[in-house]
């Protein structure tokens, strides 16, 4: 039997004061669940990111809807453009004041074996899930090393440790997020900065379900100790502590969200 999910938690204000940019967060995500725990923490203001653009405007509207948030603001990136990264950056830091976390969500998922797959769809997985989060991190550093302040984290993925059929691709990303975390990390210490990820198993939402065979979803559920799949926003709670200040000491980790067990 399926345990039922815990009741959905009540902020406590651990990201009180917070500016924080976000980048997938239209839609039905974890990037959205973040955004919206973000404003339940007490998150000052916050910049949501997508490549859909009336899907992105949705999600601000929903996000405004929140009593007593902060303010919200929305800008159309495609981390696979250098042009589009640097600007959404550039208006983060104008339109919230400051920039005092990045969360790495951008990424994109496909099943195909490796004997069937093209370089074109290796090359669409990569360039989005690795390369958009270096573009990401990259301009973000170059804003937050000076100012001696800031936090990133990265949505990584337990398919950076273990082995998928027809996950190759997206493993493969995934586990370099997780690298890039870590270097990353390193090189950003001595300036104040912590970068820190996130790896989930399986988060259930509407997209996840509409692109993956339903009895894949079942294989993957049963692999799962609580017999169900995590809700975007459990996965919400972890990104929202490693962005806090009680995360003060962690950098270069990479957290599982997941109940799975070998």
């Amino acid at each position: 039997m399926p345990v039922t999910p815990p009741p959905y938690p009540q902020g406590r204000d651990i990201l009180k004061g917070k500016t924080i940019l976000i980048t997938a967060a239209a839609g039905t995500g974890i990037g959205f669940s973040t955004a919206k725990r973000c404003l339940e923490e007490g998150a000052e203001a916050v910049m949501i990111s997508d490549i859909h653009e009336r899907r992105l405007a949705n999600a601000a509207d929903e996000l405004r809807m929140i009593p007593n948030a902060g303010a919200v603001h929305a800008g159309t990136c495609n981390v696979t453009r250098e042009e589009d990264v640097q600007a959404l950056v550039d208006a983060a830091a104008s339109e919230l004041g400051r920039i005092d976390v990045l969360i790495n969500n951008a990424g994109l998922g496909g099943t195909t074996n490796i004997v069937d797959m093209t370089d074109e769809q290796w090359h669409a997985i990569l360039d989005v899930t690795l390369n958009g989060t270096f573009r990401m991190t990259r301009a973000a550093l170059r804003y937050m090393q000076p100012r001696e302040a800031g936090v990133i984290v990265n949505n990584a993925s337990v398919l950076g440790w273990r082995a998928q059929a027809g996950q190759a691709h997206y493993a493969a990303a995934k586990a370099g997020v997780m690298a890039l975390t870590r270097c990353a990390a390193v090189e950003a210490a001595p300036f104040g900065v912590r970068i820190n990820a996130v790896a989930p198993s399986l988060a259930m939402h509407q997209f996840l379900s509409k692109v993956t065979p339903e009895d894949l979803l079942a294989q993957l559920v049963g692999q799962e100790a609580f017999g169900r799949a995590a809700e975007t926003w459990e996965v919400a709670n972890v990104i929202a502590f490693l962005a806090s200040d009680y995360s003060s000491y962690m950098t270069g980790e990479v957290v599982a969200v997941s109940s799975q067990h070998p």
